[in-house]
């Protein structure tokens, strides 16, 4: 069974399934993040939907591309869970089973090219700290355990980055 963070299913609502890869990034003290403005304005788990035909591995090279500037490799999965959300930008609600990956950030090629989207490199504690998804927060923060910087908790702090 793939272990559910977040609100449970309501009965009355039908739920689309959206596979998608995410990615934890650490150079040194610090994690690649990336912030979406919108629809409501949050840090995320670099990464994002699996397209038809597409593995796991390719959407998540493509969505760290495009949603950081940044290119990665060695990516390596440390677990999978799921959780139901309302998906405003696609108008549906959806079953997401999110596949969290580790890799390595190698080189950056320039700004995000996805629209309302900025890369940020913040300190680990502040990066798992400040992750809207609390499955996000959980794989983030047990993998980085082996760097001696996991959180002494996961509640989320508001956004005070300059944006740079």
């Amino acid at each position: 069974m793939i272990r559910r963070f977040g609100d449970p299913p309501h009965a009355d609502r039908i739920y689309r399934p959206r596979p998608g890869a995410y990615a934890v990034l650490i150079r040194g003290d610090r994690m690649l993040t990336t912030f979406q403005a919108g629809p409501v304005p949050e840090f995320q788990l670099p990464g994002g939907g699996i397209d038809p035909g597409e593995s796991p591995l390719g959407a998540l090279y493509r969505e760290v591309r495009e949603e950081t500037g940044w290119s990665i490799a060695g990516a390596v999965r440390l677990g999978l869970y799921r959780r139901f959300a309302y998906m405003p930008d696609y108008d549906l609600w959806a079953e997401k089973t999110c596949a969290i990956y580790a890799a390595r950030p190698v080189r950056r090629h320039g700004p995000p090219s996805e629209p309302g989207h900025s890369a940020h490199w913040l300190p680990v504690r502040e990066a798992i700290a400040r992750l809207a998804s609390s499955g996000d927060r959980f794989f983030a923060a047990r993998h980085c355990r082996g760097y001696g910087t996991a959180p002494r908790n996961s509640k989320r702090i508001p956004d005070t980055s300059s944006g740079k």
